[in-house]
């Protein structure tokens, strides 16, 4: 089955893709990629699908009630958001200026995973060196978003949310952020 978007259609998801992420502010949700379709049910009804970044993210509340303000706000009388949860949200779902407006921010954007699928987590030391190989490229270095240093440790595995992880640099001796791979 072949749909097409309307004109109507493309506005809205453009619309409802606009709305800044509550946990990033930087970000808008299309940016992050976790926008991912409005379907229009006649003339003043929408439905939007929204990915979250995980399956128990505390802010899709947040991001379904901003979204349903701003579509009415422009003529929808009704409008519902969906959560769906396959596809899978993937940090590739990061779009390049998402990634460029977290590294302005001074978070250091997840590289971008080699394959789909599961992520391989390994549980070592604390502190460790990045410059070791990395499920998502073992050919790129994570660099430091103040400075651009690819001599950075892992301080903490989580940091400020679930997705990210404190780390900090050594050259600069920054702590930053960084937006986990998943």
């Amino acid at each position: 089955m072949v749909t097409t978007t309307t004109p109507l259609e493309a506005e809205l998801l453009r619309l409802a893709g606009s709305v800044p992420d509550p946990e990033l502010p930087v970000l808008t949700l299309a940016e992050l990629g976790v926008v991912r379709a409005v379907h229009l049910h006649g003339a003043d009804t929408v439905e939007v699908e929204l990915t979250p970044t995980y399956t128990g993210c505390p802010a899709v509340e947040a991001m379904s009630a901003d979204i349903e303000r701003l579509l009415r706000e422009h003529g929808m009388r009704e409008v519902t958001v969906r959560t769906v949860l396959s596809p899978a949200w993937s940090t590739n779902d990061i779009t390049g200026e998402g990634r460029r407006k977290l590294r302005e921010f001074g978070i250091a954007p997840p590289r971008v995973l080699a394959q789909e699928g599961p992520v391989a987590v390994a549980l070592g030391p604390t502190r460790t060196a990045t410059g070791l190989p990395s499920p998502a490229d073992p050919a790129a270095p994570l660099t430091c978003p103040h400075c651009g240093s690819a001599d950075t440790e892992l301080l903490s595995r989580f940091s400020s949310t679930a997705c990210k992880a404190l780390r900090r640099c050594l050259s600069c001796r920054e702590p930053f952020d960084h937006f986990k791979e998943v």
